[in-house]
């Protein structure tokens, strides 16, 4: 069977069973629909203390407060089911473009989609490393091994073979079928899908899909440590007020009552909230960037990493190669010269393209059939049987075909690969090899990939396990260029100035990385090859790591060595990776990142973050992004301490000193709907710190919120809280009737809250950056917030719910001016605080 000739399903037939038949893929656990987050938000506390306080209300008579109460439940749900919602929209576009991708032929194109779309009768091509995405039976396979274990629990790899012309379906044997979820570990095939979603062989077992991990491990622990606290100390601080509201003013309901505005004034119920939002948010954020973000808590750890290692191929470089010279002993031919080729060089390139796949995919036998192609050298390639593929194996970096020509009955076997491999397959002495190693490095030297190209006939009788039992003759060298992308040398840069430090770790020759290294801005450093590698034992590894920043000709297996000495060393790794044997390098390295393009579906499972067009700098857009999110995140947390504490403050101040209650659960409930928004919305919606990338990487053990951050905090809160209280007393001293004062003291808590987020807008910006910088949720928030705030002290039935009296043009700008003294206050104190410390 000739793969060129398959047409596969027509692009509107696959539609068409695609409505008919659903997506391909079983029941989704972990994802949560309306009715369960909505579920979620009633078990929560301060719905319950919203409710309860409504109780009390309607049992002291007084039904209006009653109702606005519940209106507020509403209102503080119904924004809690708007943002979780919108988050777990987020997770399931990010669930999808995590699934196994799937490569099909359609309409004689061979496509990549994603595995849900997969129809009945899709011819699917697996290759080395692919999961299969549905159950099918193979039409042709070349050395195809498949890992099965995820159904049979066998460990052993099946070796599968295509099934004979005109064979029935029941006549199909367990080893002509692929399985949906298992794992191709070598060679490829082409195989038509028989059955999708529940209909597999892993649908009927019943295995789940595998989401995205929500968990945020070392933030969720340090946030159920603050959630925690603060429940302690106000279901204390209640407890404390029920006791002496009772006893000192005799009324139990409005004693209950007022411990509900002091356990709600105290909950950080906008913990778990900021937490769902922004690491949603945050996924979503960085998957703009082209960059998925398959586990949530490797958000957290962008920011501290310390070495970021990365492939030069198509991750440094733009993976789009061009064969610019065929070197042959005596002479070369360079495209540059724009001349035919001469019988030695058309010989090898003739060979070289017969070591390639007949449908090539992979960039450098790409690059060799366009220069076949251009040079009319396509003729041998056509009509050409092939007899057997031998893949690169971890002990030899080479590939081989064996073909049969038309009108010959002999077989040839053709194979190229690193000039190693094929020195060891053509028996090349150290003599014979030393002046092809000298060609090999003087192209390598002009920043170019090199391949070796060897030719044998091969004998007849059964064909060999290994192309190690033939015996090649050596033809010539082959050199590819694969120009630096733009955006690395700045990317480079970037990194050097965030204190971390960039390891190049590739396959090709030492010259070669070093020419590449240069151009991406790397500095000078010894080159450490794979050979010498293996020569050092895990302490000096250790020690050359340290002053090391190239490794070439390292073999997949040397990576995960690598990154076990990196981490050895304290250091948090990032490492890039692609195939099969990446994967236990990436899953080591505390991020890993799988390449998107031409990664294999176990390096992306494997991986923490997939990079959907391979490129360097889009690592590094994440790294900022990531150092973005954790920095957003701290602001919001120091927002909430900060507006708990006035919050809390005015619930207590007037028990102590004998004055009205000045905050009820009504206030409160209003002062949420501030809160909530601000702190999730607003803040993750914050650009980053202009010195973002030009700090070192932080400690990932530090915690959240450090003493110096939570002194922050308080001072904020505290300033605020003494601002407040000057108002309150200077009020009740001018003997203000109740309602008057109590509208004057919201009226300026509600204004101070607004510049608490203006303050915490920026660790080191001046206050004037506060206004400038774009953040449209703010300025929407802010505007909302103001002609609420408005009409509750100005529009007499609002008046009346709040228990506001009146409220006159004076005491509008004396809130104005308190507000101006406080953001001016605490913009000097900021100024002075973070002078000599590190945000």
């Amino acid at each position: 069977m000739n793969p060129e000739t398959l047409q596969g399903l027509s692009h509107e037939e696959a539609a068409r069973r695609l409505k008919r038949d659903g997506l391909n893929q079983l029941p989704k656990a972990n994802s949560r629909n309306l009715l369960r987050i909505f579920l979620d938000v009633l078990r929560e506390p301060m719905f319950a203390l919203l409710l309860g306080g409504g109780l009390i209300y309607w049992l002291l008579g007084d039904t209006t407060e009653a109702l606005l109460l519940l209106v507020f439940a509403s209102i503080s749900v119904s924004i809690t089911l708007v943002q979780e919602s919108r988050s777990e929209r987020v997770l399931e576009s990010l669930r999808d473009l995590a699934s196994p991708r799937a490569l099909v032929i359609r309409s004689g194109e061979r496509l990549t989609i994603a595995g849900t779309q997969v129809v009945r009768g899709d011819l699917l091509v697996v290759n080395e490393g692919d999961r299969v995405a549905a159950d099918a039976r193979l039409l042709s396979a070349q050395e195809l091994l498949v890992d099965e274990s995820l159904l049979t629990g066998e460990s052993v790899s099946v070796g599968k073979i295509a099934q004979a012309p005109n064979t029935t379906a029941e006549a199909i044997a367990d080893n002509q079928r692929i399985y949906a979820g298992t794992l191709v570990v070598r060679g490829t095939g082409i195989a038509e899908v028989t059955s999708i979603g529940l209909d597999t062989e892993m649908g009927h077992i019943g295995t789940a899909l595998r989401s995205i991990d929500t968990e945020q491990a070392h933030l969720q622990q340090q946030l159920r440590w603050l959630v925690r606290d603060f429940a302690l100390i106000g279901a204390l601080a209640a407890l404390v007020v029920v006791v002496l509201y009772g006893l000192l003013r005799d009324s139990w309901l409005e004693a209950i009552l007022s411990g509900i505005a002091i356990g709600m004034s105290l909950l950080p119920e906008e913990f778990p909230l900021v937490m769902a939002v922004f690491m949603a948010m945050g996924a979503w954020r960085i998957s703009q960037a082209r960059v998925l973000t398959r586990r949530a808590a490797s958000i957290e750890t962008l920011g501290a990493t310390t070495v970021l290692c990365t492939d030069k191929t198509g991750t440094l470089t733009q993976n789009r190669m061009t064969l610019m010279a065929l070197v042959v002993e005596t002479h070369s031919w360079y495209a540059a010269m724009q001349l035919p080729l001469d019988e030695a060089s058309k010989t090898l390139l003739d060979a070289a393209l017969l070591a390639c796949p007949l449908v090539p995919s992979d960039p450098m036998d790409v690059a060799v059939h366009r220069l076949a192609q251009s040079h009319a050298a396509l003729t041998r390639l056509q009509g050409a049987s092939l007899q057997r593929a031998y893949g690169l194996r971890p002990d030899l970096f080479a590939t081989t075909n064996i073909l049969q020509h038309p009108h010959d009955n002999n077989l040839h076997a053709y194979s190229k690969g690193a000039l190693e491999a094929i020195a060891q397959l053509c028996q090349l002495s150290p003599e014979q090899l030393a002046p092809l190693s000298a060609q090999a490095n003087e192209l390598a030297s002009e920043g170019m990939r090199v391949l070796a190209v060897a030719h044998t006939p091969v004998p007849a009788g059964e064909l060999p396990e290994s192309p190690r039992e033939l015996r090649f003759e050596y033809l010539g060298l082959l050199a590819f260029a694969d120009p630096l992308r733009e955006s690395v040398p700045a990317a480079v840069a970037e990194c050097q100035s965030a204190g971390i430090r960039v390891i190049m770790i590739t396959g090709d020759y030492a010259t070669t990385a070093s020419a590449i290294a240069l151009q991406a801005g790397l500095p000078p450093s010894e080159v450490l090859v794979g050979d010498q590698l293996e020569q050092l034992s895990d302490a000096e590894l250790a020690e050359r790591v340290k002053t090391t920043s190239i490794f070439a000709r390292i073999r997949p297996q040397q990576k995960l060595r690598l990154v076990q000495c990196l981490k050895a060393n304290g250091e948090i790794v990032a490492m890039t990776g692609d195939g099969v044997n990446d994967a236990p390098a990436i899953k080591a390295a505390h991020i890993g990142i799988a390449m998107g393009g031409r990664g294999t579906d176990v390096a992306r499972e494997a991986s923490s973050i997939v990079l959907l067009d391979d490129d360097f700098g889009s690592i590094v857009k994440t790294i900022r992004l990531g150092r973005r999110i954790y920095d957003n995140l701290r602001k919001a947390i120091e927002f909430i301490v900060a507006v708990h504490i006035p919050i809390a403050g005015l619930a207590i101040l007037p028990l102590l000193m004998g004055l009205p209650m000045m905050l009820t659960p009504i206030h409160i409930a209003f002062l949420e709907m501030v809160i909530d928004p601000a702190c999730s919305v607003v803040f993750e919606a914050e650009q980053e710190e202009e010195d973002v990338m030009n700090r070192p990487p932080r400690d990932p053990q530090m915690p959240l919120l450090v003493g110096e951050r939570i002194g922050w905090a308080i001072t904020q809160g505290a300033v605020t809280l003494a601002l407040l209280a000057t108002l309150l007393f200077g009020g009740a001293a001018l003997n203000m009737p109740e309602d008057d004062l109590r509208a004057l003291v919201f009226g300026a808590l509600v204004l101070f809250n607004m510049g608490l987020i203006l303050i915490n807008r920026s660790f080191r910006a001046s206050l004037i950056s506060a206004f400038t910088r774009p953040n449209r949720s703010l300025w929407i928030l802010l505007s909302a917030v103001s002609l609420t705030l408005l009409i509750a002290v100005g529009w007499p039935p609002a008046q009346q719910l709040f228990s506001f009296g009146s409220f006159h043009w004076n005491e509008f700008f004396v809130c104005i001016a308190l507000g101006v003294v406080s953001l001016l206050l605490l913009e000097g104190v900021k100024a002075v605080w973070f002078r000599k410390k590190t945000a």
